[in-house]
């Protein structure tokens, strides 16, 4: 019965090489550069401080796009296969990767589960572990999660190119020094903030907060799904009144309507926070400071 799949799916992709059109295309990898798949705009961002010049990246989850709602395509799975690196976050942030890996079935190629080393944070939902699993995937939002991110993403990239090696090596301890000054000016600047209670539309910043000694409280649970019920909106108000809270944080991929509503309800203004999820953005390090420079503006 494998044997069958495998000729299948052998066949399948072979059609697809013909027919490349009828899906998301990317453009080629440039020539001479190493071709990685990452799975979603934080992994391109991370690879990107790592790879530098050395790296050609196509994003699989586009634009608009959650990646843990994205469902690969025949193209998509096209170029996981020609790709000799492949980043995912893990701890259910793509539940397709798996099986879009046995899918492609690239030969030779390196995986990198990024957040393989990074401690986890237990979900709280029983209704969210069941369906997601038991850790929330925010990983690359907090900052010394991010670190350990990019060491894997470092590894991986060492072992498809050997020859590049002092090259990772010296961009890796570029990022990771950068992280360390950004983390310690920030726990410098939070640490004298009269609020700790970070507001966020979504359960994504819980990683952040662990980081700097924060509490999150959310609208909505770590996979944002589904429309939270009056009583945790009540709740969340009173909590906002009571601990005087300034802002309330919405990001780019969440419709904005709901936080202004509590924002006005509770006394706050409304802010975006990036959650680098999708392509294309700024890099990691100048995103997160923009994050955390909108985070202590709002806890003073």
């Amino acid at each position: 019965m494998k044997s069958y799949f495998k000729k299948e799916m052998a066949l399948l992709l072979t059609l697809l090489a013909l027919t490349a059109g009828c899906g998301r295309e990317a453009p080629p990898a440039e020539e001479g550069k190493i071709p990685v798949a990452a799975s979603f705009g934080a992994m391109e961002k991370l690879t990107e401080a790592i790879g530098g010049d050395a790296v050609s990246i196509s994003v699989m989850v586009p634009e608009g796009i959650e990646p843990h709602d994205f469902e690969p395509r025949a193209g998509d799975l096209i170029r996981l296969k020609q790709a000799r690196v492949f980043v995912y976050n893990g701890m259910g942030m793509e539940h397709w990767a798996e099986k879009a890996l046995q899918s492609a079935g690239a030969e030779n190629q390196v995986v990198v589960k990024a957040s393989e080393k990074v401690a986890p944070i237990p979900l709280e939902d029983e209704e969210e572990r069941e369906e997601h699993g038991d850790y929330d995937p925010h990983t690359w939002l907090g900052l010394s999660e991010a670190k350990e991110e990019a060491r894997a993403i470092r590894d991986g990239l060492i072992a498809a190119s050997p020859e590049n090696r002092d090259r990772f090596m010296k961009n890796y301890d570029t990022f990771a020094k950068s992280i360390d000054s950004l983390q310690q000016e920030y726990r410098e600047k939070l640490a004298k903030a009269p609020r700790k209670e970070l507001v966020t539309g979504h359960a994504a910043f819980g990683y952040l907060a662990r980081d700097f000694s924060l509490t999150q409280e959310s609208v909505e649970d770590a996979f944002a799904t589904g429309e939270p019920p009056a009583r945790k909106l009540v709740e969340l108000i009173r909590f906002c009144r009571a601990h005087h809270v300034k802002t309330i944080f919405t990001e780019e991929m969440m419709d904005p309507a709901l936080a202004r509503t509590l924002a006005s309800e509770a006394g706050a203004s409304a802010e975006t926070l990036s959650t680098l999820e999708e392509p294309g953005s700024e890099g990691y390090l100048d995103t997160m400071r923009d994050n955390l420079e909108k985070i202590d503006k709002a806890l003073n």
